[in-house]
């Protein structure tokens, strides 16, 4: 028995803090007087963010429209800092060299994603529509004392904005390149003196990014629409009230993705690996001949927006998504209690057009979620504690087929079959206590203590059915691609499941010598649950984070800013994904070790009152120290690495580099994936007064990123070279603001970086798949705000 009890009160000891609360959001009429301070509630209370010592960025919901954000993936055109990519419909994010990239449906995410404190599991939710956004704030390093769902690698907080008290409108409609339509706006409307109701909704409909001439027709598409209603009340004094209904629907063509079909003639690594360039044979002493391809250069040769879509088609995928989510809070004068929940259902259905002629089908994928966090927060001369305890509980049920179009037909019948089909059913649970406290030393000194106890719960029943591969016998043989009405017996009725419970604490120091400085250093631990697939349990991931800091406010009126973060990771059973078996689907491998260290610094200089220069710089260095695993390998001749006749392992899990000698592949050495060493931010915004007619703002925002690997192997093909991503805008607005009228260009270069890179296995196939992100946009924005 786990001694709870006493956990307990080693957390209420050490005060808590939690995600986003009402109590302490800013609603449209509490903006903060001094143009220099933004205000954050990144620690669960309002602060000045140079105040708070945690590596953070903050970014405002007008610069988010201004910027043209309206989902997660375009969130980092003005928060360069996280890595936020797109494999088909699967929405992978990455900070500081930490994130999940796999989407297996019994894994968490390295980075915590909420909205408004609720926690969204599944990012690829949130990139259906971002819209009526107050700010985002994105914390670096491992999270648990001061948010509900813990996450090893940081957190991406969305607030959205809430009602005032005061008749309110806003709306914008722009028009830009592949026919890009965005209308979104909102109205609030006052409650009297008690609070107020807000309307607010987003319309994006846009052209594919990406031509394929083959068919003719174009993918990457857009067509989303949401709506939020929220409410805001405070009828009595010391009560806070927010509750919010949304609901989010997209219609799109998926990304087709580029790939090399290693089968089509002339493309084979042929005998030895020899006949075309960059092939490696991997276990020269294992019978038959196995290749992988280490050093080969195709992606070179691909036209990143126009290339030929897949013999199956185009994909696409349907996504509805409904949340209700709510705090109440009540300051009782000496502490404050607070109840944050939140529940959402989302139904995903998809049919992704894969190389050379599959089709991936999601017939069923339905995730319902709820969290709910109850915390308590007072503060006195000396202290500021906060305690509390989350819940949170997610139920999946998912039903997919991997299907194969012909030819020929004797692989899987004159109309196609199955390669893989499979059911998901699983259900996860996470309950926590936590709680830190601030004790002021001194008017200088601050000491920081937290803790957090998580207890995870994972159950499952995997039903595999395999594939039908030469099998005509099998009902998923010749099925055509329509959902099987009856897909056999299966080949693995797994009931799995998994348990995980952990401590976690923080302990760092603040010192203020002055008013306009913070240096900071914390010492902290994160901790995520481990998981199963379909061939066994995977074990929790560990990160210890070391950091310091200085944030630095300069200048006649402390209007200038610099700051300056250095890190240290020390990770252990780093958790990655690797699909090796389409029977099987994606396995997940714990890295032996991973370490990660780096420096970060941002400027922001105040040139005169119509001129602001920004500039940050970040240097990440990212190693794996251990990583066995296996490998995918193409198999020459057929023979050596296919033991269930062409439909199972595809892979050499054992090198027999000798006779006798057998080792696993150990991938020590590679950097994890997504992860440049160097990126850097150069920004300038100069107002130019107009007198009477008001003003134009120009302004430029320019990103260099440095080299990175798609995937955990580092192959050639799977790396973006360096490149850099320039934004360009022109606003006019009058004297009064009502209105403005912005031109833009966004990625000027014209640079589409990979966002996805791997080499594919599947059945009798060898893919080398790639895709990419946006091309340059450019268009119109007309807004107006009452």
């Amino acid at each position: 028995m786990k001694s709870n009890g006493l956990k307990f009160l080693l957390l209420c000891g050490a005060g808590c803090i939690v995600p986003f609360s009402a109590a302490l959001a800013q609603s449209e009429a509490e903006e903060a007087a001094d143009p220099n301070v933004i205000i954050v509630t990144a620690q669960n209370r309002s602060q000045n963010v140079q105040d708070v010592p945690i590596a953070i960025n903050v970014v405002s919901g007008e610069a988010l429209k201004a910027s043209g954000v309206t989902d997660l993936v375009s969130l980092q055109r003005v928060a360069p800092v996280v890595q936020i990519v797109n494999d088909t419909v699967l929405t992978r994010v990455t900070v500081r060299g930490i994130g999940s990239n796999s989407n297996d449906e019994a894994q968490d995410q390295a980075i915590a994603i909420n909205i408004d404190g609720e926690y969204i599991n599944r990012p690829t939710v949130l990139n259906a529509a971002l819209f009526d956004l107050d700010r985002v704030e994105v914390l670096r390093g491992p999270q648990g004392t001061l948010y509900g769902r813990n996450a090893t690698g940081g957190a991406v907080n969305f607030i959205t904005r809430k009602p005032g008290s005061e008749f309110a409108a806003n709306g914008s409609l722009s028009y830009g390149n592949f026919n890009h339509v965005i209308a979104e706006g909102g109205v609030t409307v006052p409650l009297g003196d008690i609070g107020g109701i807000r309307a607010s909704g987003i319309y994006s409909d846009r052209d594919g990014y990406n031509y394929h001439p083959n068919i003719d027709k174009r993918s990457g598409d857009d067509n989303t629409w949401g709506g939020r209603l929220s409410l805001r009340l405070e009828p009595v004094s010391g009560l806070k009230i927010n509750a919010a209904v949304e609901r989010v629907e997209q219609d799109i063509v998926v990304p087709a993705q580029a790939f090399m079909n290693f089968n089509a003639a002339g493309n084979s690594p042929g005998a030895g690996c020899a006949a075309n360039p960059g092939w490696v044979e991997i276990a020269p002493a294992v019978p038959g001949t196995q290749c992988i391809p280490a050093l080969t250069n195709n992606l070179a040769n691909v036209d990143r927006s126009t290339y030929n879509a897949p013999a199956s088609g185009l994909g696409s995928n349907d996504l509805k998504s409904t949340a209700v989510r709510g705090s109440i809070a009540y300051d009782f004068g000496a502490a404050t209690v607070t109840y944050t929940g939140g529940f959402r259902e989302t139904d995903a259905l998809s049919a992704l057009g894969l190389s050379p002629a599959y089709r991936f089908n999601t017939f069923v994928g339905n995730t319902k979620t709820h969290s709910h966090e109850l915390r308590l927060n007072g503060e006195s001369d000396l202290l500021v504690w906060q305690t509390g305890a989350f819940y949170f509980n997610e139920k999946l049920d998912v039903e997919r087929g991997l299907f194969r179009l012909p030819p020929p037909p004797f692989l899987l019948g004159a109309n196609g079959g199955y390669v893989n089909y499979f059911f998901r059913n699983v259900e996860s649970r996470s309950w926590a206590v936590f709680g830190q406290t601030d004790v002021k030393l001194s008017d200088q000194f601050t000491i920081v203590a937290g803790l957090r106890y998580t207890d995870d719960k994972r159950s499952a029943r995997y039903r595999d059915h395999g594939g039908a591969i030469a099998n005509p016998s099998n009902p998923l043989f010749n099925t055509g691609n329509v959902r099987p009405t009856n897909p056999g017996t299966p080949l693995r009725n797994l009931t799995l499941g998994s348990e995980a419970d952990k401590l976690t604490w923080l302990a760092g120091v603040n010192f203020k010598p002055d008013a306009d400085t913070l240096i900071y250093g914390k010492v902290s631990t994160g901790f995520k649950a481990g998981g199963f697939d379909s061939v066994g349990q995977y074990a929790p991931e560990t990160n210890t984070a070391y950091e310091a800091g200085l944030k630095k406010n300069f200048g006649a009126s402390s209007q200038h800013t610099f700051n300056l973060a250095g890190f240290y990771y020390d990770y252990k059973d780093l958790q990655v994904g690797v699909l090796l078996d389409t029977t099987k689907g994606s396995q997940i491998f714990n890295a032996g070790k991973a370490r990660i260290w780096g420096v970060e610094a941002e400027a922001v200089i105040k040139l005169s009152d119509n001129d602001t220069f920004s500039a940050t710089a970040n240097y990440v260095n990212a190693e794996y120290q251990q990583l066995l695993t296996a490998i995918p390998v193409f198999c020459v001749g057929g023979s050596g690495c296919r033991p269930s006749g062409g439909n199972g392992e595809l892979t050499v899990g054992n090198l027999e580099t000798t006779p006798g000698v057998v080792t696993q592949p150990n991938l020590a050495g590679n950097t994890p994936p997504m992860t440049p060493e160097w990126t850097i931010t150069l920004a300038y915004d100069k107002v130019i007064p107009l007198g009477d007619m008001g003003s134009l703002t120009a302004s430029v925002f320019s990103t260099f990123k440095s080299a990175y690997f798609g995937d955990v192997f580092n192959y050639r093909d799977s790396k973006q070279t360096a490149f850099t991503q320039t934004d360009l805008s022109l606003t006019y607005a009058p004297e009064n603001k009502r209105f403005s009228l912005q031109g833009f260009v966004r990625n000027i270069e014209n640079t589409r970086p990979l966002t996805y890179a791997g080499f594919t296995v599947a059945g009798p196939d060898d893919i080398y798949n790639w895709q990419f992100a946006a091309p340059r946009t450019y268009g119109v924005r007309l807004s107006v705000d009452f």
